[in-house]
């Protein structure tokens, strides 16, 4: 689903002939911008496809700034065990950090950046997974209890919050999507970007989430680092440089997400026919990439709650993107038979993915409003 990613520079004049969206017209192109292309026109994309991705965007934003606060402050604790600051200060200084990386200039700027955050994933899953294993084997493993907590009806709800979790967790890809549509060749790029982004994420999540929940079972957290900090039985050292891993690697990750909010507001913004660094294409950049990060630094720092922020971006965006706009998007533009396994298959998959945002959206909208109330907001968690 990422064929309408906007672009900036010298793309920005032709966008705005074709109704502000940038679609490249080659052979390669997927169901998504084809059906943009013939069947709605580019404003369609704009105003349906384009705003829920800009949402996803944003909301990985604040997300990624909530782990890097909450990494400060275990690196922070682990030095100073009597240290009063708070979770929201990390925040805010993590924010900072997000602000100096948002002027990185385009997707083709943060190529090495990326890269680092792959090593970093392995390292950071590595060690976690190493850490995990190492408790549960060791004399004195934490109690494991792996029954469901709550009554029946938190059960079912916590249940499409995971599912909400999972569909953000899987739809990592989207980011090649959006990035390979803007140069050719489309298919290429995707294919192999994202055969690259699920065999990371099947190493490092699996790895990770099997390991922490048999030592922590039904205990563990919304990261299994939270749950390995205050173990004596691991180094300080192993826990600092496991938690700046971590760090380094959502700095990386927060940036990237930040690209394509950036390229929306530069396509607004920006003059096409000055030069990229020029003071009249520079000022707004500088503006509208620090606002941005201001307010999504804010938003952390008021609702510091990163799993709930995750099911909420997974049932209101990922699953949409991912689930069930490329099926419509299939159908209304190739138009398969409707007697066919292809046009139910399609259907199905788009009614029962409707379904799960739906009453996701709703369990994590509940869960982020029993957390705030439970915490308050700028919680010290």
């Amino acid at each position: 689903m990422g064929t309408l990613a906007p672009v900036s520079g010298g793309g920005a004049a032709a966008d705005k002939e074709n109704g502000g969206a940038h679609v490249q017209s080659t052979p390669e192109l997927d169901a998504g911008a084809l059906f943009v292309l013939k069947s709605r026109g580019p404003k369609w994309g704009s105003y349906v496809v384009g705003p829920i991705q800009f949402g996803v965007c944003c909301g990985a934003v604040v997300s990624g700034i909530v782990i890097g606060g909450q990494n400060l402050k275990f690196i922070y604790l682990l030095s100073n065990s009597d240290g009063t600051m708070k979770l929201y200060e990390f925040i805010i200084i993590f924010g900072m950090l997000i602000l100096i990386l948002a002027q990185v200039p385009s997707f083709h700027s943060l190529r090495h950046i990326n890269l680092l955050s792959l090593t970093l994933s392995l390292a950071y899953s590595a060690c976690v997974t190493a850490a995990s294993l190492k408790l549960g084997y060791s004399k004195n493993p934490p109690l494991r209890n792996y029954s469901l907590k709550g009554s029946e009806v938190n059960q079912l709800l916590n249940a499409f919050n995971g599912i909400s979790i999972i569909g953000t967790t899987y739809a990592c890809g989207i980011l090649p999507e959006i990035q390979a549509t803007l140069a050719a060749p489309v298919k290429g790029k995707m294919f192999r970007g994202l055969c690259l982004c699920y065999t990371v994420i099947v190493v490092t999540f699996f790895s990770v989430a099997i390991s922490g929940y048999w030592t922590f079972g039904n205990e563990a957290m919304g990261t299994i680092l939270a749950n390995l900090m205050g173990h004596t039985i691991l180094p300080s050292w192993f826990l600092i440089i496991t938690n700046i891993f971590c760090l380094l690697q959502v700095s990386a990750v927060t940036s990237v997400y930040l690209q394509p909010t950036n390229e929306a507001f530069e396509k607004q913004f920006a003059d096409p026919n000055k030069r990229q660094f020029s003071i009249r294409n520079v000022i707004p950049r500088l503006i509208s990439r620090s606002l941005s990060v201001v307010i999504a630094t804010i938003l952390a720092a008021m609702l510091p709650f990163f799993g709930d922020l995750m099911a909420l971006i997974g049932a209101f965006g990922f699953i949409p993107l991912d689930f069930i706009m490329p099926m419509l998007f299939y159908n209304a533009t190739f138009k398969p038979s409707k007697r066919g396994f292809v046009f139910w298959t399609n259907t199905l998959i788009v009614a029962i993915s409707s379904v799960l945002a739906i009453i996701g959206g709703i369990a994590s909208i509940r869960q982020i409003v029993l957390d705030a109330k439970y915490y308050r907001l700028f919680a010290n968690i």
